[in-house]
């Protein structure tokens, strides 16, 4: 419950507030620029990340390895992508961190505590 209230209040203001600001700033024109490129470049990285972990998925299922790293790579390039489509700064910062490599190898025990945490926890809810 509490994540939700920071995803759907806590950040959206961070993201009108950081928008407002860089308007005032560098001007409007320009932060409208910098939203559609990280956008335009969010998506190049995000096409070029995929494609290298769909890559790396198939190695795997095809030498009959374990591929939870590979599919947890993919949900962050897949997270990544999408925050990167999202206009603000806030999601962008994030997006990035989750697409490139090193810093997703960084975040990715986080992740996985957080799994392992709500799994334990039964906090996923399936829905049939």
């Amino acid at each position: 419950m509490r994540y939700l209230l920071f995803i759907f209040i806590v950040v959206p203001v961070l993201e009108i507030g950081l928008l407002m600001f860089s308007g005032k700033t560098i001007g409007v024109l320009p932060t409208i620029l910098l939203i559609l490129a990280t956008g335009f470049l969010g998506a190049y990285f995000a096409k070029k990340q995929g494609m290298h972990a769909l890559m790396k998925l198939r190695e795997e299922v095809q030498n009959g390895r374990l591929i939870g790293d590979a599919v947890l790579d993919s949900v962050c390039i897949l997270v990544g992508g999408l925050l990167l489509l999202t206009p603000g700064f806030v999601t962008d910062i994030s997006g990035f961190l989750l697409l490139f490599p090193y810093t997703r190898n960084g975040l990715k025990p986080l992740l996985l505590r957080l799994l392992r945490n709500s799994f334990q926890n039964k906090n996923i809810i399936i829905m049939k």
